[in-house]
Parts: structure tokens; sequence; C-alpha cells
């Protein structure tokens, strides 16, 4: 590997992260200039996946592009266990077939964000497959009743007098073995995991091992902003879905939200993001930002050519709904101290600049459909927008 910065490189591997387990130790092994083994374990228990997923998988892409070995485990072997991680009841388990087909789901979609060539994929039945009875009892004798009874969703079920099953136990024993298995110098998962990721850094110690990091990824909200994204909530995005289904939904986001999916789900630097900010700070129009979001994220699962398309149908579908075909249109020279006030007065869309700064408090005044909520927004120059105030008033105005 290259010499490396280390405090950029910190930089890039905590964006975005809930936590890191420990930093301390994470410097160490990166100061060793080594590829590190990043190990993430997938139980393939549906046959698609959604953006929230993704996060996990974009943090494994940029270790990746950092120069580190990804190695996905695919719980070929768990999976049929089940894992009740994150809910109050015991996750039915699935067949071996079931499993499989499942998996060739997932590695066909997550090698559109992964380099296939640069990625190892592993199956935890390989190693425990061999195991025998007296192997698992072995591992079993590892950790304690009260030790499991402190995660907190089986400390939840056991208060409420909810049944806990022999085997969920097992789980997160087994899933910290798997670390052991590979070796590996860094697991990644969700804060849910957390627990399991654990597990693992105790079984490494306990084999004579070098404990792993355990970096935890927050879980993203859906499109409602509250709940974390799933198809039960419907508030989700799923990567297989049409460039245009993918667009309409990546718009329907808060600008608020916006920058929790920048955070997130872009693959733009962390500079390239403080510029956007910014630049809507100083009156660049947010949904012009929101549509680089939806460009890059269904390019990434489509292609180029497909997100400018699903551009161009979006903004044709609300035209052709919701504008009217006959508007006025205006061109004004962008001058010194110009609000959006000045425009929508210039175009007799309000009376005078303080009936515009009324009527955008009342969330009256859209700009190409969005709702506008800051009064010293200023669109692009030389880019034609459509300005509404109320149902009935519109204008097409561009700055020059």
């Amino acid at each position: 590997m290259q010499p490396l910065d280390i405090e950029k490189t910190l930089e890039v591997i905590k964006r975005g992260t809930d936590e890191v387990l420990l930093e301390a130790e994470l410097i160490e092994k990166l100061k060793e200039n080594r590829p590190l083994i990043v190990k993430f374990g997938c139980d393939p228990t549906a046959p698609d996946i959604h953006l929230g997923h993704t996060v996990v998988i974009n943090k494994l892409k940029q270790l990746q592009d950092l120069g580190h070995e990804i190695h996905f485990l695919i719980g070929n072997f768990t999976a049929q266990i089940g894992d009740p991680t994150g809910k109050n009841a015991t996750r039915p388990p699935l067949s071996a077939s079931d499993v499989e087909e499942n998996a060739k789901t997932y590695q066909t979609q997550i090698f559109k964000i992964l380099d296939k060539d640069k990625t190892i994929v592993k199956r935890n039945g390989d190693w425990f497959d061999q195991m025998s009875a007296g192997d698992m009892i072995k591992l079993a004798a590892k950790q304690t009743v009260a030790r499991m009874l402190e995660r907190d969703d089986f400390s939840k079920r056991y208060k409420s007098g909810q049944g806990i099953a022999i085997h969920e136990f097992l789980y997160p024993l087994v899933q910290g073995y798997d670390s052991v298995a590979m070796e590996a110098d860094i697991e990644l998962g969700g804060t849910d995991q957390k627990f399991n990721l654990l597990m693992g850094r105790e079984l490494q110690k306990n084999a004579g091992q070098k404990s792993q990091i355990v970096i935890t990824m927050p879980l993203l909200e859906g499109l409602d902003g509250v709940k974390k994204m799933s198809k039960s909530a419907n508030n989700y995005i799923g990567i297989d879905e049409t460039p245009d289904e993918m667009f309409g939904k990546i718009m329907s986001i808060s600008d608020e939200l916006m920058w929790r999916y920048y955070e997130l789900l872009s693959f733009k630097s962390l500079d390239e993001i403080k510029a956007l900010k910014e630049a809507v700070f100083e009156g660049k129009n947010p949904r012009d930002v929101k549509v680089l979001l939806a460009k890059e994220i269904i390019a990434r699962f489509h292609d180029e050519k497909e997100a400018i398309k699903a551009e161009e149908n979006f903004i044709a579908r609300f035209q052709k709904n919701q504008l009217p075909e006959d508007m006025p249109v205006f061109e004004f020279e962008m001058t010194e101290g110009m609000t959006i006030g000045h425009i929508l007065k210039s175009a007799d869309l309000v009376k005078s600049t303080s009936e515009a700064l009324r009527m955008i408090k009342q969330g009256a005044v859209k700009l190409d459909m969005q709702k506008v909520s800051d009064s010293k927004l200023l669109p692009e120059v030389g880019k034609e927008y459509v300005y509404q105030v109320g149902k009935r008033k519109f204008a097409k105005v561009t700055l020059v």
C-alpha cells in the first residue's frame, strides 16, 4: 500500500459512522500500512435490498478504495438459525435452498457498489458444517447466560416473559466465531448488530488473535424521515426499482433529510458536500442539489443515461399534470441584492416583496414544484424555473 495520511484516512473511515470501537486500536492497525481484512456478514433472508441496506455497503466501498480487503460473508449457516436482532420475537429460519437463491440476488446487487474482482466472498457454512456437536458445545461454553441477557432485545423479552429459544443464544457466538475463522481486522454492521460485533472481539481475544475493530453504521431513515427505511413501513427505495420510481421518491424527501442521505449514500467527498451546503446557504435551490443526489444514486444502480432520462421524465410529468400549458415568461437581469421576493414581484406574482415574504412563510411559494422556505433563495443563473404562488399564479423566469 502507498504511504497514508492517518488523519485523512480516519476522516474517510469515520464519515457517517455511529461508533468506531476502538479508534486507538484502529490507528495502530492503520500504522501497519497493510491491507486490513474487513468483514461484513449478511444473512440473505430476503431476495432484494433497499438503500437502507447500502449504508454499510457504501462504507465497505470506501474501505475498498483505501486499499483494504473486503470479505463479504454470506451467512448460509446463520440464516438457518434465525437472528432476532431488533425484533421482539424469534425470526423464522430459512431453508438452505431459500438462502442460496437469496444469496445469488444479493451478490448481483452488492457488486453494483463493490468491485467484484477485489471482493472475497465466503460462506460460514464452510467451517460450521465441519463442526461436531461437541465443538459447538465448547463454543457455547465461552459465554454465560448472564452475558447473553445483556443484549437489549433478549433482556426485554426475558423481563416481559416472552420466550427465548436456546438456539438464539448461539447466534451471537456463531457470528463472533466467524471473525475468528476469518481473522478479521475490522467488522462492520448496523447499530442493531453491536452486541454481536463485540462478541467477535471477545472470541478473537480468547483465541489468541488481535481483536477486530467494530464499526457500526446508523440505520437510514426512510422517506418519512422518522422510521428506519423498511418495506414493512413502505418508506423504502429499492435499488432494483425503475429509475423513474427512484427519482420521484428521492425528490420527495425533505431538504433536511437530503443531507442525511448525502452523508450516508453519496460517494461525493466531504469537501464536495460541504460546498453544496454552502451553496444552498447562499441561495442555491435545494431542489437542484436533490436532483444531483437522485442522479448519482440512479447512475450507480442503473446508468448515467437512465439518470438523465429520469430527470427529464420527472420534469415533464409534473409540468403535464400540475402546470398550466400557458404561463407568462420572463427574463430578468441578476442584480446585486436581488431576492426571490424581487423576482416574484417583477413577475407579477405578488404585489410587493413584503407580500412575497408572507407567502413564503405560509408555504405558498414553489420553485419547480418544490416549496420555498428560504427567502434568500436565488436560483441558478441561465436556467429557466417555474415560479408558483398559491394554486393559480405561475410564471417561467430565467435570470441572466
